[in-house]
């Protein structure tokens, strides 16, 4: 049934969550209840261009340019960007044909093999579950940039409550938080790049440190590259932590009310955020910033203090009066934002996979207002592990959930450009024509091939550091696990599942490229391309590529 027909009768109050009778279960008679739709093409396009910013851009880069340097930043997040690029329009094109909530779980099951889905749908689970005690104390600890008197169990119980006022209201409470939280992120970004442009070329306040001519004398000294091999193979762990969330837009779809007209337009907008903000503001930073900065030294967790984000090293060192606090307030509201996009994340993949027998039936709940209720209160209460930061083991606990965090992205990643790469030979299989696809990725299969590579090189990249990493010559087992701790757990839910469903790798054949396909609105979609083939090459570039 769908959400439109259910709430047929129900009062302003019941829709939007506002009262107890939505907390009420739906019944929706046989087959799966669809989640809430109320994302408009304006939430989409704004999850896909700033959704993901938060504490891996904006503190954990610091740790970034102390280890490779401002070079090898570059470089490494150029990389993930093309990664990135491919693996989303990839996404874009099976969230178009197949709009599930739990995309991804749903496509490793039904392209590659279901033991392999039933992995990620966990391991997507458990990244979410990790994250969100993380960014919540890393709120608290970012307020304490002002105030070091009251605490940081104060803050963890403020930032804690707002999480859970957003989602009272559903997809459209995290749809509203993101569009302005994005908003707010992309033009701090924006306002910090023209800032960063004018100190480089000497405009700063008279007695700061770039009163005078500055340009690139950082790349020459202490310069551009450092740790020579390792360097460049620390970097990427950073720097796909830094993409993690981008993903989120495909989810988002499920709750979109037409994602056949919202999403594509959405998908492209991440172009944007790769180069404009990620690689262009890093630029900059590593014009400005010091890779032997003796403040970026404690950045190496992206979750510690917000002393060491090089974006408030740079209002600080200028002399810009309140910049420095500035920067704080976006860095707060960016990691906020990703503890709303953890729950929603988390809670959205665990309610797919309990609709289809991969998690307890429990969490395949849905009340009146289209809230996946139990699982947003299972994903909430990993939210109260952020209180273990005032024990004194509380840095250990950190330790391992970001290793758990780290890496999990990057299997998520690949498995996204696997299933694209099955689905297009088994549409090929099946008599199929590239013409029936309403939105392709701009690279093809060969996009997914090339960012299935560059996710298995970051793999391999991070377990040389792991087990070599910068300082010493072979790490201890502690040290090891601690930052490749996702792989052997991504195994054993894979071997879980293997043992649980008695099923392997899919032949081509057995793949049903037609079952729960969408109703395409194909009158709409010829008339677009035919719009597109009569206008010139460069225009018809610009609109593939942007529009």
């Amino acid at each position: 049934m769908s959400s439109e027909a259910y709430h047929e009768g129900d009062s302003w109050m019941t829709r939007n969550g506002l009262n107890f009778k939505s907390f009420t279960k739906r019944h929706y008679g046989s087959g799966i209840v669809e989640l809430e739709r109320p994302m408009k093409a304006r939430h989409l396009h704004m999850i896909a261009i700033g959704g993901s910013i938060g504490a891996g851009f904006f503190v954990g880069s610091g740790s970034a340019f102390h280890k490779g340097g401002p070079g090898f930043v570059l470089i490494d997040f150029m990389i993930i960007g093309v990664m990135m690029f491919n693996t989303v329009y990839a996404l874009g094109e099976l969230a178009v044909m197949y709009p599930v909530s739990g995309g991804f779980y749903t496509y490793s099951s039904r392209f590659i093999d279901p033991s392999w889905g039933f992995a990620m749908g966990w391991n997507y689970v458990m990244q979410w579950l990790a994250v969100l005690p993380l960014e919540l104390t890393v709120c608290s600890f970012t307020v304490t940039y002002w105030n070091h008197e009251i605490t940081v169990a104060a803050w963890i119980t403020i930032f804690l409550g707002a999480i859970i006022v957003v989602n009272i209201f559903g997809a459209l409470g995290y749809a509203e938080e993101e569009f302005w939280a994005a908003v707010l992120k992309l033009g701090a970004t924006v306002v910090f790049m023209i800032i960063a442009f004018v100190l480089v070329l000497g405009g700063g306040p008279a007695g700061g440190r770039y009163d005078h001519y500055w340009g690139a004398r950082l790349w020459y000294e202490p310069g551009a590259f450092n740790n020579g091999f390792k360097g460049f193979c620390s970097i990427f762990v950073t720097a796909a932590f830094s993409f993690s969330g981008t993903e989120l837009v495909g989810l988002a779809a499920a709750e979109a009310r037409n994602p056949v007209r919202a999403l594509p337009g959405a998908i492209k907008q991440v172009f944007w955020r790769i180069t404009l903000f990620y690689i262009l503001g890093l630029f900059f930073v590593g014009l400005l910033i010091s890779s032997d900065d003796q403040n970026l030294l404690n950045s190496d967790n992206p979750y510690g203090d917000s002393n060491t984000s090089p974006f408030v090293l740079v209002g600080k060192y200028a002399g810009l009066t309140g910049f420095d606090s500035f920067m704080n307030v976006i860095i707060l509201v960016s990691v906020l934002s990703i503890g709303v996009s953890a729950v929603y994340g988390s809670s959205r993949t665990l309610t797919a996979m309990a609709q289809t027998g991969y998690a307890p039936k429990l969490f395949s709940y849905i009340d009146r207002s289209g809230r996946p209720l139990p699982s947003v209160v299972f994903t909430i209460a990993f939210g109260f592990i952020a209180y273990v930061s005032l024990a004194a083991s509380g840095p250990v606990v950190f330790d391992w959930l970001l290793s758990l965090s780290g890496l999990a992205a990057s299997f998520t990643w690949g498995s996204i450009c696997l299933a694209h790469i099955r689905f297009r030979a088994a549409w090929k299989y099946h008599g199929h024509t590239l013409d029936e696809i309403p939105f392709r990725a701009i690279g093809g299969v060969y996009g997914s091939w090339l960012g299935l590579f560059l996710n298995a090189v970051v793999l391999v990249a991070q377990f040389y550091v792991a087990v070599s990493p910068i300082g010493k010559d072979v790490a201890t087992a502690e040290d090891f696990f601690k930052v490749y701790l996702a792989m052997p757990i991504v195994l054993a839910f894979w071997a879980i599942g293997y043992a649980w469903k008695r099923t392997g790798w899919l032949k081509i054949e057995q793949i049903d490229v037609d079952l729960d396909r969408r109703e395409l609105p194909w009158d709409e979609i010829n008339e677009y391309r035919a719009q597109l083939a009569a206008m010139p090459a460069w225009k018809r570039l610009f609109h593939t590529i942007f529009v």
